[in-house]
């Protein structure tokens, strides 16, 4: 029997994972694709010597400094589904990247070191999850090391992200006391020394919430411990909801070590239980667009340039939204109105590809591009326009003139700055008169990664001035007087001629709409 295109948006989970920087996110991918089947060996993050490096950090500079600055996209297959992997940049320079990102998932695996517990950047992207509604699941990691007690770890994710907390399993001890886990939602020890109970992997809890038998575990005092601390869980802890889990009001937590592999298996089984398929996406209009919908519709929510250097490629990351997506199908760009084949597609292990087949809902495809599509562009199937709501933008608040150090070179120069500026991390402006060039950015990182992608992917060394920290707000060119500026509000263009003030300070700004009262200035455009 045909399988429909809701059948096969069943069999679809689309997430991503986020983290603080050095929790151990990118660990954690490498061990969910082990498990998948995808690589046959995790490499590690900071494996320089080795020369082994995470999967999911396919950029030179990611593997040079053991940190991701760009989101990778995986696909898995894992007991029947395909469950798509969205691994994010952690450090909070590229939040933007992650932003975006997270606008193109059904559910996020939020991952927490328990040494350092909930830290900044965690808390920020966690916002975002909620601003959406979407179910977050948490992986507590580092359990190999020791880190901080396992109910403070609890407390502080209730009370600083205000979600309510179930634990599906609970540690038994950590560093190199750690035997293992209590798993409450499987009625069942796992076991990190199974050599030493009878070659055991899991041993199964009775109704008193004991392991029946004479076990090595049993003697231990930290087993003991868990067993009451369980007991105190369940006597006073939250009760489990799925419905709360599907509102994204409680998060699943689970304990575990990436590094060791150790609980990585036990919540992928238990994720894929609990995390939804695809759901319905919201139209700027406020039309739902189902996922059953037999026309095709997706929107751009990432563009990178360069993923394989020796082709000079450009690739636009599309979210499916409905429809099945099958190669050579014409679609409409919303915003140019201009139909599109889509012929040469593909889809992701990190930097490995392979062409698309088939796609539906929830699935993430790769267009080559030639600079056609944008960020947040949509594409559609069908003769009634559609465009889905808008991703978020952050205006830049760090700036940097930039100019070639070599003026033979200004055709690399200029390439390099037009490709790597569509990919969103980073804003291009030139001033109005003299057209000299400047980079607007959130953090210091974005502008020592283009710097170095610049170098190293178009061959092209670059002068970088420091501006300092400016107020880029827009003004409506029908507004615009050029005589408005001054050494303390620069007029600038932006990389689609929008006019564009860059003011020194608040001072500066008030300065100017106490002047022009009329004028209208808006922070994004």
């Amino acid at each position: 029997m045909k399988q429909t295109i809701a059948d096969k948006v069943k069999t679809r989970k689309t997430f991503a994972i986020i983290s603080h920087p050095d929790a151990g996110k990118t660990t954690i991918t490498e061990q969910l694709l082990l498990f998948g089947g995808a690589i046959r060996q995790a490499g590690t993050v900071k494996g320089k010597k080795s020369g082994k490096f995470a999967k999911s950090d396919w950029m030179e500079i990611e593997k040079q400094r053991g940190i991701s600055v760009t989101s990778s996209v995986m696909q898995v297959d894992y007991d029947g589904l395909q469950i798509n992997i969205l691994d994010t940049p952690g450090h909070e320079d590229f939040s933007e990247d992650t932003y975006r990102t997270l606008m193109a998932v059904d559910s996020a695996v939020m991952v927490i070191d328990s040494g350092k517990g909930i830290e900044p950047q965690t808390k920020k992207l966690f916002k975002v999850c909620r601003m959406r509604g979407i179910p977050i699941f948490t992986f507590i990691n580092k359990l190999d090391r020791d880190g901080r007690e396992p109910l403070d770890l609890i407390t502080e994710l209730e009370e600083v992200l205000e979600i309510d907390a179930y634990p599906m399993n609970w540690p038994m001890g950590m560093g190199k006391g750690f035997l293992g886990i209590y798993d409450i939602y499987n009625n069942r020890v796992e076991l990190t020394h199974p050599e030493q109970n009878g070659g055991n992997d899991f041993l199964p809890i009775n109704e008193d919430g004991a392991i029946d038998g004479d076990f090595e575990i049993t003697k231990s005092s930290t087993y003991t411990q868990a067993m009451e601390d369980v007991l105190l869980l369940k006597e006073a802890g939250n009760e489990f909801s799925e419905e709360a889990i599907a509102k994204g009001e409680l998060t699943p937590v689970f304990f575990g070590s990436a590094l060791t592999g150790f609980g990585v298996h036990t919540f992928l089984d238990a994720y894929i239980d609990f995390a939804p398929s695809p759901s319905a996406h919201k139209t700027e209009s406020g039309e739902i667009v189902e996922p059953g919908k037999e026309e095709l519709s997706g929107f751009v929510f990432k563009i990178q340039a360069n993923m394989n250097p020796a082709h000079r490629d450009r690739i636009a990351f599309v979210r499916i939204c409905s429809g099945e997506f099958e190669p050579g199908m014409d679609v409409i760009v919303n915003r140019t109105s201009k139909k599109m084949k889509l012929a040469h597609t593909t889809q992701f292990m990190a930097d490995s590809r392979e062409n698309v087949k088939s796609a539906v809902a929830g699935d993430i495809i790769g267009l080559y591009d030639t600079g056609n599509l944008q960020i947040g562009d949509t594409i559609y199937e069908g003769k009634e326009p559609l465009q889905f709501e808008a991703l978020p933008q952050f205006t830049p608040e760090l700036f940097m003139k930039v100019t070639p150090k070599n003026v033979m070179k200004q055709k690399s120069f200029y390439k390099g700055i037009q490709q790597l500026v569509q990919e969103g991390a980073i804003q291009l402006y030139k001033t109005y008169h003299t057209e000299e060039f400047i980079l607007g950015a959130v953090g210091q990182l974005q502008f020592e990664v283009f710097e170095y992608r610049l170098k190293n992917e178009y061959n092209s060394e670059v002068e970088m001035t420091p501006m300092g920290s400016k107020i880029a707000r827009w003004i409506d060119e029908e507004d615009l007087d050029v005589n408005m500026s001054s050494s303390r509000n620069l007029l600038c263009k932006d990389r689609f001629d929008h006019p564009v003030f860059l003011f020194e300070n608040q001072f500066a700004m008030r300065w100017f709409e106490d002047k022009y009262p009329d004028i209208h200035l808006t922070a994004l455009l």
